[in-house]
């Protein structure tokens, strides 16, 4: 991987922040946070801050071309958004991610509308996949309605002006019948789920054919799971206890008992996902960042053009 990838450690990539201003302050941070998350705006600066500086300078770049095409063609073409995927594993933090950097690029002056859109919503209803028998395999690639999945990227980078795209509720661990988000031609577009970089089906059109930019969130298996056993006890104390949960009956688990489950789902699901068709698709990304146990990116591998 070494030959396709520029290679940066955590300070050589901070440095790469030139003059970019953080926007974000703590009250901020607070919002965007995920359960369970420790992140602070140290990691904002040496991480996110290069990051949205590099986006923005592609992102600007995309927009020149689009005006020149138009300039050629002699005619106005609709506005496309730039479309930037991200993947990873259950847990390693991709949503916190996709969250911050979805607010840091909305503050540059040159793209204020910036959407972010989850492939959750495009995991078929529960009970499509029980009559399947794929209740188990949730977050593989064969639980998601990929048709309708590319059908709505088709329709953002064709630019069309309005297009809908179902809700996932994580509470209700189901599709809310009925509830879209609606994408209305932003400047930018964030995907973010587990497989958005899956190549392995018939077809000659993939996900990823759609992004312009991508980036793989990357941590050891190892801490993974070990960040998947305390997210699953922070769950108990809080989400799980809502008394609409789907995960009710995890709620007054003892300690040892909430362990063993979380492990137990762990290796014979989101473990074995993350081995068997998320990881094999890191090194399709154009941007891989490696977490270290602590949850901080220790290194950043960047896709040579």
């Amino acid at each position: 991987m070494s030959d396709r990838y520029l290679s940066f450690d955590r300070s050589g990539w901070a440095a790469l922040r030139a003059t970019t201003p953080l926007t974000l302050d703590e009250h901020d941070l607070d919002n965007l946070r995920g359960i369970n998350e420790r992140i602070d705006l140290d990691e904002v600066v040496a991480v996110y801050l290069p990051l949205s500086r590099l986006l923005n300078l592609y992102v600007s770049a995309a927009q020149d071309l689009q005006r020149v095409t138009s300039t050629f063609l002699g005619s106005i073409a609709p506005k496309v958004p730039y479309v930037i995927g991200i993947a990873g594993s259950v847990a390693v933090g991709k949503s916190t991610f996709a969250r911050i950097l979805q607010a840091l690029l909305a503050r540059w002056p040159a793209h204020p509308q910036v959407d972010l859109v989850t492939t959750d919503g495009f995991l078929h209803p529960n009970a499509v996949l029980e009559a399947r028998g794929l209740m188990q395999r949730k977050g593989f690639p064969e639980s998601y309605d990929t048709r309708a999945l590319l059908s709505f990227l088709r329709a953002v980078k064709s630019g069309e002006g309005s297009v809908s795209a179902p809700v996932y509720d994580h509470l209700a661990y189901d599709i809310l019948p009925g509830a879209s988000v609606t994408v209305r031609r932003p400047d930018i577009v964030i995907v973010e789920g587990l497989n958005v970089l899956q190549v392995d089906r018939d077809g000659v059109e993939f996900v990823s054919d759609y992004f312009d930019f991508s980036i793989y969130v990357d941590a050891d298996q190892a801490d993974i799971q070990e960040w998947y056993v305390r997210r699953f006890f922070a769950l108990r104390e809080s989400v799980f206890q809502d008394p609409d949960s789907y995960f009710r009956h995890f709620a007054n688990l003892s300690d040892a008992e909430a362990e063993s489950t979380a492990r137990t789902i762990w290796t014979s699901i989101n473990g074995r996902n993350l081995r068997e068709n998320i990881a094999p698709t890191r090194e399709r990304a154009s941007l891989i960042l490696r977490k270290a146990a602590d949850h901080r990116v220790s290194e950043v591998r960047l896709l040579k053009l």
